[in-house]
Parts: C-alpha cells; sequence; structure tokens
C-alpha cells in the first residue's frame, strides 16, 4: 500500500514538473514577445518619434472640415442609450458638412424612436431603416449605411470626402472630428483615435477592467505598429476612412460593399484591408489643452456574460475567423503584430495550464505540510524559468499601473494590477468558448450580430454628477 502511495506521488510530482515546464516556457515566449514591443514603445519615446500632440479642444471643435463627414453609427436593441450618442454628438460637433446616419431594425422600433426623439428636428440626422429583420450583423447593417450615404450622394451630385464609425453607445470627443479630418486631408486613407473605456465605481473588478487594456494598447501598442509600418486594425469607434478608400474597398468585393457581411470584426479587418490596397494608415494620438485624451469614451460591458460574450467575439473573430480572412503577410513587422492578434487561443490554453499548475502546487504543498511526500528538487532549467517569469510579471504590472495611472489616476492603476487574476480568467473563458463558436461556424453555423447590451451612457452619469455637485 505505501509502495502504491509512493508511486502515485511520483506520478503528482511528475505532472506537476511537466505542466511547469510548459508553462514556463510558453509564458516566457509571451512575455518577450511583450517586452519586444515595450523596448520598441521606449525607443520611440526616447527619441521623440511617439509624441503626443497637444491642441486647443475647443478650437479644434470649431474649425471647419474640409470636406463632408458621413458619421455611420449601427444600432440594434439600443433603445437606451441611442439619444444620449445622437444629442450628444450633433452638440459636440456643430459641423454643417456632417451628416449622421443611424442604422435601425424595421423590427426595432423602440431605437427608431430614441433616435427621433434625440435628433430635436436636427437635419443632419438620418435614420435608415434596413429592410431585413434584426439583427443580422454589424457589417451588414453598415453595409444598408453605405447604400443609403451613396443614395444622398447621388441625390446632391457630390461625394463625401470621409466617413466616421462610431458605436450605439460611444461619447465622442469635441474634437475628434476635427483631428480625424485633418488627417484624413492630410492624405491618411484611414485614421483611427484612441479608445478610452470608463472606470465603473459599480463594477471595479469586471466593467472596469477594460481601462487598462485600452490604456495600454492604445498608447504603446498601436504607436508601436503606426511607427513600424505595420497595418492598423480599426477599433471600429472613432475612426475615419476616406471616402476613395471605401470606394476600394467596394469595388473589390462582390455585391459592391465595403464590409463581409459574416465578419464577426468587420472594424479589424477593415484597417487590415485598406493597407492591403495600398492605403495609408495613421494612428492619431493627441491630448487637449486640458490634458485629457482625444479619445472615443464609453462604458464598456459590467456583467461576467456580457464580458464574456464580447470578448469571444473578439477571439473568435480576430484570432480564429481573421486567420481565414485576412492570411498573413510577407513583412517582418505585419506578420509579428498578427501573430500578436492571433494569440488569444493559445493565451487561454496557457493561463488554463497556468492555473492548474497552481491547483496541484497547492495539493502538494498541503500534502508536503501533513507528511504525506517530499518537496521535488528543481532543475536549473525549471530554476531559470521561474525567476524569469517572475521578473517578467513583475514588469508587466509595473507597465500596467503606469499607462492606466496615467489616465485614470493611481487608484485605478493599482486596481489594474490587482485585476490580474480576473482578466485572465475572462481570457479563458472566451478563448475556449470562440474555439466552440468557430467549429460551430465550421460545421454551417450562421454568424449573426452578438452584440452585448447597453444601459449607462457617459454623457448622461457625467452630466448627472455634475448636476448633484
Amino acid at each position: 500500500m505505501a509502495l502504491w502511495g509512493y508511486e502515485l506521488w511520483q506520478w503528482f510530482a511528475l505532472l506537476q514538473h511537466e505542466l511547469l515546464l510548459f508553462a514556463g516556457i510558453f509564458f516566457l515566449i509571451g512575455a518577450i514577445d511583450d517586452f519586444a514591443v515595450d523596448l520598441t514603445w521606449l525607443w520611440l519615446k526616447l527619441t521623440g518619434r511617439a509624441r503626443t500632440p497637444v491642441f486647443d479642444r475647443k478650437e479644434l471643435q470649431h474649425t471647419s472640415l474640409s470636406g463632408a463627414a458621413a458619421i455611420f453609427i449601427p444600432a440594434w436593441n439600443e433603445a437606451e442609450v441611442i439619444g444620449d450618442t445622437i444629442s450628444h454628438t450633433l452638440q459636440s460637433w456643430p459641423h454643417r458638412a456632417m451628416r449622421l446616419y443611424v442604422g435601425c431594425y424595421r423590427n426595432d422600433p423602440a431605437t427608431m424612436q430614441a433616435a427621433i426623439r434625440a435628433a430635436g428636428g436636427d437635419p443632419r440626422l438620418r435614420i435608415v431603416i434596413h429592410g431585413r429583420t434584426g439583427p443580422t450583423t454589424k457589417a451588414d447593417c453598415l453595409n444598408r449605411l453605405y447604400d443609403a450615404m451613396r443614395d444622398d450622394e447621388r441625390r446632391w451630385g457630390k461625394q463625401f470626402a470621409q466617413v466616421v464609425f462610431q458605436d450605439a453607445e460611444d461619447m465622442v470627443d469635441p474634437a475628434a472630428l476635427g483631428l480625424l479630418d485633418a488627417a484624413i486631408a492630410g492624405g491618411a486613407d484611414f485614421a483611427q483615435l484612441p479608445v478610452e473605456p470608463l472606470p465603473q465605481a459599480a463594477s471595479p473588478w469586471l466593467g472596469s477592467h477594460y481601462c487598462e487594456e485600452f490604456a495600454e494598447a492604445h498608447a504603446k501598442g498601436m504607436v508601436v505598429r503606426d511607427q513600424l509600418g505595420a497595418a492598423l486594425p480599426g477599433a471600429g469607434v472613432g475612426c475615419a476612412v476616406s471616402r476613395s478608400a471605401l470606394t476600394q474597398l467596394s469595388a473589390n468585393r462582390a455585391g459592391g460593399h465595403p464590409f463581409a457581411s459574416d465578419s464577426l470584426t468587420e472594424d479589424y479587418e477593415l484597417g487590415l484591408a485598406i493597407t492591403r490596397n495600398g492605403g495609408t494608415s495613421r494612428f492619431v494620438r493627441a491630448r487637449g489643452d486640458d490634458g485629457r485624451l482625444i479619445a472615443t469614451r464609453a462604458y464598456f460591458p459590467a456583467r461576467l456574460d456580457h464580458v464574456v460574450r464580447q470578448k469571444t467575439r473578439w477571439v473568435h473573430g480576430i484570432a480564429l475567423q481573421g486567420w481565414d480572412r485576412t492570411g498573413w503577410s510577407s513583412g517582418l513587422a505585419e506578420l509579428w503584430m498578427r501573430a500578436r492578434d492571433r494569440r488569444g487561443p493559445l493565451t487561454a490554453l496557457v493561463l488554463l495550464f497556468g492555473y492548474a499548475l497552481l491547483g496541484i502546487t497547492a495539493i502538494s504543498w498541503t500534502a508536503i505540510g501533513l507528511g504525506y511526500g517530499e518537496p521535488a528538487a528543481l532543475s536549473p532549467l525549471l530554476e531559470w524559468l521561474l525567476i524569469a517569469n517572475f521578473a517578467a510579471f513583475v514588469w508587466r504590472a509595473l507597465m500596467r499601473f503606469g499607462f492606466t495611472a496615467r489616465e485614470h489616476g493611481a487608484i485605478e492603476g493599482v486596481r489594474a494590477v490587482l485585476r490580474i487574476p480576473v482578466t485572465n480568467i475572462i481570457s479563458i473563458m472566451a478563448g475556449w468558448r470562440a474555439i466552440a463558436a468557430y467549429a460551430m461556424t465550421l460545421r454551417g453555423r450562421a454568424i449573426v450580430w452578438d452584440k452585448t447590451p447597453h444601459s449607462a451612457h457617459p454623457a448622461r452619469t457625467m452630466t448627472d454628477r455634475a448636476g448633484a455637485a
């Protein structure tokens, strides 16, 4: 019996050793990848190539546009927030050369009514009714808006200069349209502003965890991509495309539409497609004279099922569907960035093994403490792996704190570090759900707009706080 127990312990120790080796190696590979981006960003900062310019926010808000701008907002079941988005957008962007296209579905009268009430008779708003029963996909709704815009252009006998993309829950920055217009007028075919998720006091662990992800990605990752000349993925909000680039995308696709209606991440594919067609892309990062980023702001999902659903769509669309749809590239920088984009499923696997290792280690320590086993000696390779991974974790935590604290304050920066286990668990859940969803599409399952619901809008809540103060 004792011999059997000893053999069981040996198998247990062997499993722990193999998991430690597997997780240690792959965690270190990911850490080296992230560290390479960090070093590139630090070099760009030291050489002045990653400078963030400062503009007078009001001056940009009231500067005349170089050409007419069409704003696309696809909406499905957004009655609770679309009114705030429309009224805030029309007020923040007073340009007469702007037209706001809001796409609604014929079986969603609540969203239509909310949009009409919010417009207040402003002639710049056009509500576009989709002829199909919703939801279809976001890409399909955008294609319907594109058709409506082309109809208007034919009636007017002139074209828009650019198309700006926003979501139904967004709070636009007053200076954003002027900044995007300057980028497109300056020769860019695609321009992307930062996205800034807002902290949520009612959901400090789930809804607020987007803060650190976007703070780091849009202050470092996108800056590095831009400077390396790699294609810039669109965020779907706060981005503008020149009319000529959109025409070219439409000409290259069957049906004459710029987006593939079966795409889950049409925004991600947008920037890559424009670069593939020879267009120029720019990541436009700037601050207003008040020190705040010129960015699109929003409250992100705050419920676990909503968070996982959204991130499942991102991983499915970018890492799995994106591999099929956009392929790879021959350029070194482009290969590197696309590989980073598609790490999601592998990251989920490695994290799962890592947390399994933590559980096994806890059991092992408990057994050793009770006298049922002896601690296994670590090989020099494992010792080195553990030290390297611990150092990488400390560095990653410091970077996460720094980027988050810069935009949201030191307290939120500390929370960002404490939220690391939460973000890891979400990544595991989303990664595995994405793999399952991708397998279903391979078996013929139709792709639908699996959007997350929205109820709070920054423009409303900030006004409420100001009134209460």
